[in-house]
């Protein structure tokens, strides 16, 4: 896992911890499940995904079908066949450092009473590239 804003730190949350361990199987938490640890806990996504790293724990099934992003074989995300402009042009000045963050896709597809992956599919559709995770993954 890549974690920029935390890179180093030891997250010692025995509360995080506990949930964690509770989830994950075989090595492995999923997306859905991390974020339900973070809210739960009241916890950011990062310090959730610096515990993931300190436990050598995985993270699997992204919410927006993109892990698997160094093996696009892995993806489960396609492209939507259209995108409305008007969806379009939020996504696009949405960007930074010419990506949408993780954070600025789930913020739309809420606004926007979307599911996730449709966001997720609208970038492909357009070439926009989605990172950083909230959790530091990629």
């Amino acid at each position: 896992m890549n974690n920029p804003s935390g890179k180093g730190e030891k997250e010692n949350s025995p509360l995080l911890e506990e949930a964690v361990a509770r989830l994950a199987k075989n090595g492995r938490i999923s997306c859905a499940e991390a974020m339900q640890i973070a809210a739960g806990l009241g916890e950011p996504e990062s310090a959730v995904g610096r515990m993931l790293d300190q436990m050598g724990i995985r993270l699997g099934t992204c919410q927006l079908g993109l892990l698997g992003c160094i093996h696009p074989e892995n993806r489960t995300v396609t492209a939507a066949p259209t995108v409305s402009p008007e969806l379009a042009e939020e996504l696009r000045k949405s960007l930074q450092d010419g990506c949408l963050p993780c954070a600025q896709a789930w913020r739309i597809a809420e606004e926007r009473k979307i599911p996730p992956m449709d966001v997720s599919a609208a970038c492909e559709h357009l070439g926009i590239r989605i990172k950083p995770c909230l959790f530091g993954i990629f």
